[in-house]
């Protein structure tokens, strides 16, 4: 390949399943000696990455980035919105706060953001040999169409053949795939080379007559069939089906599903070992009595705060800390632990809160948003966290509230707060506090589910594209790369 060669996937639908496979694709064309970046061009997530340069993008690109062997860069994400209301996000671009905006405002001014896009993309297109984009949504929200920037319009800027995936295992998905292209422009059909039908569980040759029927109606391919795979890897959103109470095991760690919650995969090391149960709970039926407390990030911290005094969940939270339940909170988890929370500046509507006062903080938002990568050693830690001292930790910080103590972990007795995300990601971390929670309960700790975090991570991102080689036409993918649009 002499110039680079772009290739989109599209949805039919959220979670359909589109960054997983962009990332299995990125891992594969890795595989095979090319050099590969993902590319979206608007994001909408609470989930987000600080770069190393200080700039803030979605984490589904840095999951992709890492299956293609490259660092992160804000080049793969130009646009991020960060909901803050049900009508309204905080528009992020080029990895610094462009402002607030209602949807019906953004809607109107995302034209304006287009040669932002197009510097990004084709920075990326110059320094590798493939360009993985990937959609948002589906490209048949007729209501959206109008000066489309990130499924069919960014498609046309960037001359991408689009490959359309279905979601098999919500059912429907002829009616899926065939409705998407339907409602498609004619020039749009065009530009589909291919679909997929992902997240199958069963005998493939049940479905052969099914998808000869679907060849005669959208008239392309089908590029595969790709299974339901089981991997490791972090999910884009809040539709993940992490976000679910789950049963208790030996162990049981409980995270606070708050409304607005956001990078809830810093707790992902907690669930890859055997014995511990990772729950997202929303009530006081689902909380139980959990050997560790965890109240994560959020786009809104005084509105959740609240949410959590409304329904019983702070006064419970309390009640257990007060018996020596350990609680963590992290970024807007930490701000709510403490005495205080005031918006001089109006960042979440204005106005000042009283937090559960368990850590002696007081949080004031600041007119800029700090974003940085950090990194240390513990040291000064009692408690449940008393084995974490010496060990080195490394993650990054996105928060507007400033909280008065630049230690990496604040405490007051069995109570905790830390505003890195990313904080329990380094070896050796999450498996010291699982260790301690195991002491903690007269158990023994099974050594053998000890393991690399880093080597485990790419043996996931390799068994991802296993399951994606396996189910789809390889050839048929690069002769539409070949051929393009």
């Amino acid at each position: 390949m002499n110039k680079v060669k772009p290739i989109m996937i599209q949805g039919t639908m959220s979670n359909a399943g589109k960054s997983l496979l962009c990332a299995a694709l990125c891992r594969i064309f890795k595989q095979d000696g090319y050099r590969v970046a993902p590319f979206k061009s608007q994001n909408m997530a609470l989930n987000s990455f600080i770069t190393d340069e200080g700039l803030e993008m979605g984490r589904a690109q840095v999951v992709q980035a890492e299956a293609a062997g490259k660092k992160p860069s804000v080049l793969m994400n130009p646009i991020l919105l960060k909901p803050t209301t049900d009508v309204g996000s905080q528009v992020i671009v080029n990895g610094e706060v462009l402002g607030n905006m209602r949807a019906a405002d953004y809607f109107k001014y995302k034209k304006q953001l287009i040669p932002d896009i197009m510097k990004a993309y084709d920075t990326l297109s110059s320094e590798n040999d493939i360009i993985v984009i990937e959609g948002a949504g589906s490209p048949a929200e007729i209501n959206l169409k109008t000066d489309d920037i990130v499924n069919m319009g960014m498609a046309k800027m960037a001359r991408a053949p689009v490959l359309l995936v279905g979601d098999i295992d919500r059912g429907g998905v002829f009616a899926q795939l065939y409705g998407t292209v339907a409602l498609l422009d004619d020039d749009e059909r065009k530009i589909v080379k291919a679909t997929v039908i992902n997240k199958f569980r069963g005998d493939v040759s049940i479905l052969a007559p099914g998808l000869d029927m679907l060849y005669d109606l959208v008239k392309v391919p089908c590029a595969g069939v790709v299974p339901y795979v089981n991997v490791d890897i972090d999910d884009e959103d809040s539709l993940s089906e992490r976000l679910t109470a789950g049963s208790r095991k030996e162990i049981d760690i409980a995270v606070i599903l708050l409304p607005r919650i956001s990078n809830f995969t810093d707790f992902s090391p907690f669930s890859r070992f055997p014995g511990v149960s990772l729950r997202y709970v929303k009530n006081l039926f689902e909380l139980g009595s959990p050997d560790l407390i965890i109240i994560p990030g959020t786009k809104s911290t005084m509105s959740d705060l609240k949410w959590m005094r409304q329904n019983g969940l702070e006064a419970e939270i309390l009640k257990k800390a007060s018996r020596g339940t350990p609680v963590f909170g992290v970024c807007g988890g930490l701000q709510m632990l403490g005495r205080t929370v005031s918006d001089p500046h109006g960042s979440e509507g204005g106005g000042e809160i009283n937090g559960m006062g368990l850590l002696d903080i007081d949080t004031v938002f600041a007119e800029q948003k700090t974003r940085t990568q950090t990194e240390g050693v513990f040291s000064g830690l009692t408690g449940l966290l008393g084995g974490l001292n010496g060990l080195r930790y490394r993650g990054y910080e996105i928060h507007m509230g400033q909280s008065g103590d630049n230690a990496p972990v604040l405490q007051k007795e069995n109570v905790y707060g830390s505003y890195i995300h990313g904080i329990f990601d380094e070896n050796d971390i999450a498996e010291t506090i699982v260790r301690a929670l195991y002491a903690g309960r007269g158990l023994v700790f099974d050594a053998n589910a000890v393991f690399d975090i880093h080597t485990y991570r790419e043996s996931q991102y390799d068994k991802l594209a296993e399951a994606v080689r396996g189910a789809m036409d390889m050839d048929l993918v690069y002769r539409i790369l070949e051929e393009g649009i």
